[in-house]
């Protein structure tokens, strides 16, 4: 997909800042310094239209990219940092949760998971939230090109092993850096839009 005119459109703490001009959304959700923006950006093929920054826990709003006035990648903020105090954690964990339980325009949901590290008990909890809204949804494996070609596959099978996922379920390695396997992914968004 070539994307032309895409912008950020809001950050939302509650459903009465959402947009309401009914355009599909792609959810991204993931842990703290994941990658979530930075996958965006190599989507969009844009440097810097999400903020990434290298301290997690900066994303504490739900944002909205309208891509080409077609669909919004909507960006969740991450789960799991520590250095969020635990009412703050609170608060956020339920926004997420009522965006996901109440919201009717999410087409399909990537769970982004760092391809170098065993999914943690948060990416459990999140897969198994996910798997129980019944929403379709497709596993995106980031950073991998922080470790070897050769070695993908075996890292995403270790993934599928982790998190007990079953084999229909796609697992699609992604990287910022080499940009390699954004065509992939482009086709497995467009088949759900």
């Amino acid at each position: 997909m070539i994307v032309k005119e895409p912008k950020f459109e809001v950050s939302a703490v509650s459903p009465k800042q959402y947009p309401s001009n009914g355009l599909a959304e792609i959810v991204l959700a993931g842990k703290s310094n994941v990658g979530k923006s930075s996958f965006v950006n190599t989507m969009i093929n844009r440097k810097a239209l999400a903020r990434t920054s290298s301290e997690p826990g900066k994303t504490r709003q739900i944002n909205f990219y309208n891509i080409d006035q077609k669909f919004y990648f909507v960006d969740l903020p991450g789960y799991g940092y520590s250095k969020m105090s635990k009412t703050e954690q609170e608060k956020v964990g339920k926004f997420i949760e009522e965006y996901l339980f109440s919201r009717k325009n999410i087409a399909t949901i990537l769970l982004l998971i760092d391809i170098r590290h065993n999914p943690g008990e948060n990416d459990k909890l999140m897969y198994d939230y996910i798997v129980n809204t019944g929403l379709p949804f497709l596993i995106i494996a980031t950073k991998a090109d922080k470790i070897a070609i050769t070695k993908v596959e075996s890292y995403l099978t270790n993934i599928r092993n982790c998190l007990q996922v079953p084999e229909d379920i796609l697992i699609l390695p992604s990287s910022s850096e080499r940009k390699i396997y954004q065509d992939e992914i482009w086709q497995q968004i467009e088949q759900v839009l």
